[in-house]
């Protein structure tokens, strides 16, 4: 340096720097070190930077005014300096020779302004609005010339007069021109020309933010600002910015993995060659050299095996470089955290010495809070980058799964269910995005804990391992609780599982379980698996407190080891506050890695596992698209098959074998054959879905498609009929009127825009199919291939469907039409016929040549054509009996349906149940016209009905959606459940804990302070012994008071779960009507798992954080009172922000929680359509859509990031200000603070920013998750029905004996607000009368029964029994008197015993002979578990007939004089109905009976019968007396076909 100063300019000099109270640099050092600084810095980043730039182009900027001040203001600069070079020189000239550094200085600085001004013009060409580098150069300019600015004056007034004007003066300019680029940079240039921001609605203000607000995430604010005003809606997010939407990420991960593809093909390939050039066998002619090819397979499968095409490298090749910029950031942020130490060491040395100046000690404070600053800004970056990245990995790996399920094989497609695949999206893809937010620390983990325990060496020596020890001796300690809880969990999740099942079964046959008085047997079921499900929870929770107690106190454990270890291992050991605090603060940092390392691991297995997966996934086989020729235009045939051989997968043996097709334009082709013929692979083969072995397919122009199964899109009708195509009014209607969809869309709520749901859920299984034909027609193709559409539909729609759409006289004539058929009666009019056996062509020709050949095909028609022909008849006048409605059913022999569709065959019941309900006299020769007019009008009375839940459910949600901030009643709920004496003793326990920590830290600093008075020697014992006591009690307490919080949360989980049951079972039957199921399921599923598992956690890290903060601030203002002062503005900017985020980040969360489902509901419902969505040629066209829902979702998600991030950096400000007030007023009060206390509150403080953060994050899930609380309550206190036991009114044990009803002008209606169903009935029967009830549909015959059991009660007049009011007996009293056979048989899952008898009565033998007497016993006794059988959900595995017989089993084990029958509709044969009759007659002869009838023949010889008009008496006599009045009961009989 003094070659470059010369002699006169000394370097350094501690005199005049350090030990003074007016500290200045040296002149040479200003005029190296400080002015060579910022250049140096930009002149390294130049290069790297200048790449960065020429890589991305963003349209350029133009010229602005800020922009030439900023040009001319470097240009000035580059002069300025230049000035005093040329000065230097005039110097020389004069002879005053200076120091080479007034030649060099300049010199450099002025090329760096040249430098500098040239990157301003170079950023503003390439689109850069607002650059960080230039920023930092310019602050580290102004920061570099403070010094010499102040020693400048210093100089010039200490000697009264400025030596050197000139360089005096441009300085000073210099400054000034510094400050003016450095503000300039501060504010932002126009966005680019020519770039998407200007064209976005709502644009991402982060493309357009400064550089001090993207590092401060300050473009944030406007969000937070909206969300604190009104909750947030869908409309107020910011678009997806460009680089991170599917149109960029996909393609990019998708071009690596291609890559992978090609490179793993080629080595095959290669490997394959090396294989083949093996010499040639030796030329002797023995065995050996004939077995060669079996080697070479076994050589090949071995290389195979080895070139995997690897998911993870296309990954780390797309994402990795965006990445490891972040990873960047945490190398920096590492580094820096460990500076504060070693300040803190400065500090606690500074103040035991009392002669020290003061400025150091304000520098000391000032650079703790800047590192801090600095480290905060710059972990937040880096989270930002690791976040961002996660979530561009999970919109590319669902975008890539997504686009290989629409082309993956059958035969792939069959490895894995359809869940599986969406699980891979949902649950595989998320851990990818969980993994990268952590994934640095696998390396910086271990920096981290070598760095820390480097200085620890330092500053205590080996005494360091005693600690270190300990750590490691936790690691497996923690593992095996993780290990256990993860176990415990699982068993959790399946209790609660079977708990939910029960409740859905329960809420389902709710019903039933009022009539029977069976809801406290069930009741005890639930509570029963809640009590296993507690207990699992109650095992967690001991758990759980072990491991709280192990992670709170080990870092007190390990300082406890270390310092015991140094001060007794030797005498001149001294344990001084700079030891102890700065050693504390070591142990503190490095206590996060060490417990991140596990979970990192644990995560980076399961992500291996996924990753295995989804490559799995990827690498299946695709479809071969050239399979089918389509553009084949030499022939005038429209379809062709030559020699065609195809299979479903290359393992499979082939399904059709030569099949020659050769179909004319504009003919029909009808395909018939027996069931599993092959007649549906045919068509499949025909659109390219299934393996081409041999031979040749052609098709001449575009395809329509209709499955077997028709496959609805969750749209609108409308939507689902035109799949894509634009909408054309008068087409439309013609497909509508084609396909007799005009009738439907009357029915349905919102006409054609009626949405569909996921399956086509709301529509008839005839519907769904006429909408797949309606699809069909209108995409208006050439080549139409039809499997079977007809099947699904009515006799007289398939006639009319044929007629007007399909057939010779349809609106597809002239059209090309392949038809896969089971109705005969179509077939004469068809142009040619194929017939197919066993998967060959048997033969073809028209009707007349097939029949005239006399082969399979007129073997096949005279076994059917006798039954169809009498079918066709059935169909118009015969009863609805099983198949009547699906005559064309007749051909497949009904196999199929029993096979193959089992779905379709429930629906078909349903179906026919519904309109024989409506119909009410089925048997009417105008079967047809009537079942349609019944249709509609069935349809239209529960329409308002359940048009009502569905807007109230509206309201609900937005209601429960818009609480904005929870209600402190909803706190004092919860804490009520937990108990209030409870509560409060938790919080004391907190308290306590808290009281122990800081004693033992107190003691610590006092025991630091022997070192000053030298009282080492006499009392190591007893402060070793005290300091211990403290720690180990503040253990125990963690520990008792997580426990007991534990208890409290699971106290109150059991309470409000219990109130909730008890509450449902209570509730009266019109709730049930009106509010969703799956409303009501919620509330027991999700709503009891936060209170059971989210809850509990919550609380406990918010009451920890809570108590941690709270210590830090008694600490400090006990050390230093002044703090206080400070701490009321701090609190007030931290409950400030604390409110935005937490109004901001529910709402974010919402909205990303809502746009997930679409997503995954989207995708399964694409692959099982896939093969449709193939032939209409919309592959593109549903990748878009499934892309824009994931970017809708991402949306969301990314606000919700940066809220995050946003927040941290506001907290942590916070933070680092009571850092640097700490050691601020440290260093004011130093004088009568001794070294122990300093460091004490200065540790403390240094602790405190990581527990504010995730105070705020705690509230805020506190504040999410109260919420379910609140729910529970709501439900818990809906109005309840009567009791169910009255004491004063029990009625006698055998009460009815006779079985007397009356009915005094007895009125009811359904809900309050509803018409009167029943007005004014008065009717009297006698003990053991059998009465039959008739009625039109609606009349109120249902509703009587109800009344009887008082599911509905009165709202005028009074039913009494055998002289008893029955409105004063309790529920159950009256319900187990009563005896009902429903209308639909409900059954529980559970035992057939279970389902008999719930409560046990009764003993086997009564059991058996209820069966003997109900005709089950044969059934029953030759099931291997005879009793025991088990019923599966809604008695699934027995027929509706013998669920009926069920039915009628609980019945006559009952056995009450009043039975109620509630005629079971067309879902029972015949058969069973007889049973039913016929036992009833027999076993209830002295019984009074009620029956509600349908069919009137069961009822002819009944005592009296009661005709039922609009809820009054219309006619009650007998049924011969009633006949020859010639009434309404006469016409009904008539209709019925059972009078003339």
């Amino acid at each position: 340096m003094e070659r470059l100063c010369g002699p006169d300019l000394p370097f350094w000099e501690a005199n005049q720097t350090l030990h003074t109270d007016r500290p200045d640099l040296p002149e040479c050092f200003q005029l190296s070190v400080l002015s060579w600084l910022p250049c140096v810095y930009l002149w390294a980043v130049f290069p790297i930077y200048l790449f960065c730039l020429k890589r991305n182009h963003r349209g350029y900027i133009m010229m602005s005014i800020m922009n030439r001040f900023k040009t001319v203001f470097g240009l000035l600069l580059w002069i300025l300096c230049w000035t005093d070079l040329f000065y230097t020189f005039h110097e020389l000239r004069q002879g005053h020779t200076q120091p080479p550094i007034y030649f060099i200085t300049p010199l450099v600085v002025g090329m760096t302004m040249l430098l500098a001004t040239f990157l301003i013009q170079f950023e503003r060409l390439r689109g850069v609005q607002s650059s960080g580098v230039l920023f930092i150069f310019w602050f580290l300019s102004v920061l570099c010339a403070v010094v010499p600015f102040r020693s400048k004056i210093l100089q010039a007034s200490s000697q009264n007069e400025v030596t050197d004007k000139l360089r005096f003066t441009t300085f000073y300019l210099y400054f000034g021109l510094a400050v003016c680029e450095l503000i300039l940079c501060c504010f932002n240039e126009k966005p680019p020309l020519f770039s998407n921001v200007v064209t976005d609605p709502n644009p991402c203000p982060e493309t357009t933010a400064g550089f001090l607000s993207t590092i401060t995430f300050w473009w944030f604010t406007s969000l937070a600002i909206k969300g604190y005003k009104t909750p947030l809606e869908y409309k107020d997010l910011w678009s997806l910015n460009q680089r991170d939407s599917s149109k960029v990420m996909v393609p990019k991960l998708l071009q690596e993995w291609e890559k992978e593809l090609a490179k793993a093909k080629s080595k095959e390939n290669l490997s394959s060659q090396a294989v083949y050039s093996k010499p040639p066998p030796s030329t002797t002619n023995h065995v050996g050299g004939e077995s060669s090819p079996e080697e070479v397979e076994v050589l090949l499968s071995n290389q195979k095996a080895t070139h995997q095409p690897s998911f993870l490298r296309a990954l780390i090749k797309a994402f990795g470089p965006y990445f490891l910029i972040g990873s960047a950031y945490k190398l920096m942020q590492d580094v820096i955290t460990f500076v504060n130490p070693q300040l803190l060491r400065m500090l606690i040395s500074f103040t035991k010495q009392k002669d020290a100046p003061d400025w150091w000690g304000y520098s000391l404070a000032f650079l703790m809070f800047f590192t801090a600053i600095l480290q905060t800004l710059i972990l937040h970056r880096h989270f930002q980058y690791c976040f961002v990245t996660g979530m561009n990995i999970r919109t590319a790996v669902i975008g890539a799964i997504y686009r290989k399920a629409l082309v993956i094989t059958n035969a792939a497609k069959r490895s894995s269910t359809v869940g599986e695949i969406v699980n891979l999206m949902s649950v595989d893809a998320q851990r990818f995005m969980d993994l990268t937010t952590f994934l640095n620390l696998l390396w910086s983990a271990p920096i981290q804990i070598m760095l820390a325990l480097y200085f620890l060496w330092q500053n205590l020596g080996p005494s360091v391992l005693a600690g270190v020890a300990v750590m490691i001796m936790l690691i497996p300690f923690n593992a095996v609780i993780a290990m256990k809880t993860r176990a415990y969990q699982v068993e959790q999740m399946q209790y609660k599982d079977s708990r939910i099942k029960l409740m859905n079964e329960i809420l389902n046959g709710i019903k039933v379980l009022k009539l029977y008085a069976w809801e406290n047997s069930f009741k005890d079921k639930v509570l029963a698996i809640r009590q296993k499900e507690l207990n699992v929870l109650r095992k967690t929770a001991y758990l759980g407190a072990v491991s709280t107690m192990a992670w709170t106190s080990a870092p007190f454990l390990v300082a406890l080891t270390t310092f015991a270890v140094y001060v007794s291992v030797d005498e001149n050991n001294i344990l001084d506050a700079e030891k102890a605090f700065v050693s504390l603060s070591l142990f503190n940092i490095l206590r996060f890695p060490l417990n991140m390392l596990p979970q990192v691991i644990s995560g980076l297995v399961q992500a291996s596992v996924s990753l295995k997966r989804i490559q799995r996934f990827l690498s299946h086989d695709e479809l071969d698209p050239n399979s089918v020729d389509r553009n084949n235009t030499a022939t005038d045939f429209s379809v062709t098959v030559v020699n065609g051989k195809f299979t479903w997968s290359k393992e499979d043996p082939p399904v059709l074998h030569n099949i020659n097709v050769m179909v004319p334009q504009g003919s029909l082709l009808a395909v018939v054959g027996h069931v599993g013929c092959g007649k549906s692979s045919l068509i499949s083969a025909l659109l390219g879905e299934m393996e081409k072995l041999e031979g040749e397919i052609s098709i001449r122009g575009s395809v329509a498609y209709v499955p077997q199964q028709a496959w609805i899109q969750n749209a609108t009708l409308r939507d689902n009929i035109l799949f894509g195509r634009s909408y054309d009014e008068q087409k439309y209607s013609c497909v509508l009127e084609a396909c007799a969809l005009t009738p439907d869309l009357e029915v349905l709520p919102g006409g054609d825009m009626t949405e569909i749901g996921e399956k086509g859920i709301n529509l008839s299984g005839g519907q769904r199919q006429r909408v797949s034909l309606a699809r069909a027609l209108y995409s208006d193709t050439d080549v139409y291939l039809l499997d079977d559409p007809l099947s699904a539909v009515d006799a007289h729609v398939a006639k009319h469907i044929f007629d007007n759409l399909i057939g010779p006289e349809g609106v597809l004539k002239g059209k090309t039409r392949i038809l896969v058929t089971h109705g005969i009666s179509f077939l004469p009019q068809v142009d040619n016929i194929m017939v197919i056996v066993d998967g060959r062509m048997s033969e073809m020709g028209s009707y007349q040549e097939l029949l005239s050949q006399n082969g399979a095909f007129a073997e096949f028609l005279r076994n059917y054509a006798l039954e169809d022909i009498v079918e066709e008849e059935d169909a118009t006048e015969e009863s609805i009996d099983e198949e009547e409605m699906f005559p064309e059913d007749t051909l497949s022999n009904h196999t199929d349906m029993v096979d193959n569709e089992p779905v379709i065959n429930e629906a078909k019941r349903n179906f026919r149940r519904q309109i024989s309900i409506i119909s009410g006299d089925v048997e009417n020769p105008k079967g047809r016209s009537v079942r349609r007019h019944g249709c509609s009008q069935r349809k239209h009375s529960d329409q308002p009905e359940k048009k009502k839940p569905q807007e109230m459910q509206k309201l609900i949600q937005a209601e429960t959606a818009e609480t904005g901030r929870v209600k402190s009643k909803v706190y004092l709920e919860y804490a009520k459940a937990v108990g209030v004496l409870l509560s409060v003793f938790i919080c004391f326990l907190y308290g306590c804990q808290s009281a122990a920590a800081i004693g033992g830290n107190i003691w610590l600093s006092q025991w630091t302070n022997d070192a000053s008075t030298n009282q080492t020697k006499e009392n190591v014992h007893m402060r070793v012994g005290v300091y211990a006591a403290l720690g180990i009690t503040q253990g125990i307490l963690v520990m008792i008071s997580s426990f007991t919080l534990a208890m409290g949360n699971i106290g109150a989980a059991r309470k409000l779960h219990f109130n909730l049951l008890t509450n449902k079972f209570h509730t009266p039957q019109s709730f049930f009507d009106t509010t969703p199921l799956g409303r009501i399921i919620n509330r027991f599923s999700k709503d009891i798992y936060i209170i059971d598992e989210a809850l509990p956690s919550t609380v406990l890290m918010f009451l920890a954080t809570f108590f941690v903060s709270l210590s830090t601030m008694i600490v400090i203002v006990s050390s230093t009172p002044i703090f206080a002062v400070v701490i009321v503005p701090l609190a007030f900017v931290y409950v400030f922000v604390q409110r935005f985020y937490v109004a901001t980040s529910r709402q974010l969360k919402r909205l990303e929680s809502v746009s997930r489902s679409p997503i995954y509901s989207h995708f399964s419902e694409t692959v099982t359509g896939s093969s449709v969505i193939r032939a209409y040629g919309r592959h593109s066209a549903f990748v878009v859509m499934s892309d824009i829902k994931v970017d809708e979702n991402q949306k969301s998600y990314y606000p919700g990031i940066v809220s995050n991030r946003w927040l941290g950096v506001r907290i942590e400000f916070i933070g680092n200000c009571m850092v640097l007030f700490a050691a601020l007023f440290a260093v004011t009060g130093k004088e009568n603070l001794n070294p122990g206390l300093v460091g004490l509150s200065v540790s403390y403080a240094l602790q405190v920013t990581m527990s504010l953060n995730w105070m705020v994050r705690m509230t805020s899930e506190l504040e999410s998750n109260i919420v379910a609380v609140e729910r529970v309550k709501e439900y818990s206190e809906t109005k309840t029905e009567a009791p169910w036991e009255v004491e004063d009114k029990k009625p006698s044990p055998e009460w009815p004996a006779e079985g007397n009803v009356e009915f005094h002008d007895y009125s009811v209606r359904y809900r309050e607000g509803l018409d009167l169903v029943l007005k004014n009935l008065s009717l009297s029967v006698k003990g053991g009368e059998k009465i039959g009830i008739v009625g039109r549909t609606g009349a109120g015959k249902s509703s009587m029964t109800l009344c009887l059991f008082r599911l509905l009660e009165a709202a005028a007049g009074e039913i009494t029994i055998d002289g008893v009011k029955i409105s004063e007996l309790g529920l159950h009293d009256l319900r187990s008197r009563l005896t009902i056979i429903p209308q639909e048989p409900v059954l529980f899952s559970g035992t057939l015993k279970m389902n008999l008898d719930p409560f046990e009565k009764y003993s086997d033998e009564e059991l058996w002979s209820a069966l003997q007497q109900s005709h089950l016993h044969k059934f029953v006794s030759n099931q291997p578990a005879k009793l025991e059988l088990e019923c599966s959900e809604g008695g699934e595995n027995l027929s509706v007939g013998q669920r009926q017989l069920v039915c009628l089993a609980r019945a006559l084990l009952r056995k009450t004089r009043i039975l109620i029958l509630d005629e079971a509709t067309a879902a029972v044969d015949l058969e069973t109905d007889d049973l039913i009759q016929s036992t009833i007659r027999t076993q209830f002869e002295d019984c009074t009976v009620f029956t509600i009838a349908h069919r009137l023949n069961t009822i002819l010889d009944y005592t009296r019968v009661l005709v039922l008009d609009k809820g009054q008496i219309a006619e009650f006599d007998t049924p011969a007396n009633l006949l020859s009045q010639k009434g309404i009961f006469y016409g009904m009989a008539k209709d019925a076909g059972l009078t003339q």
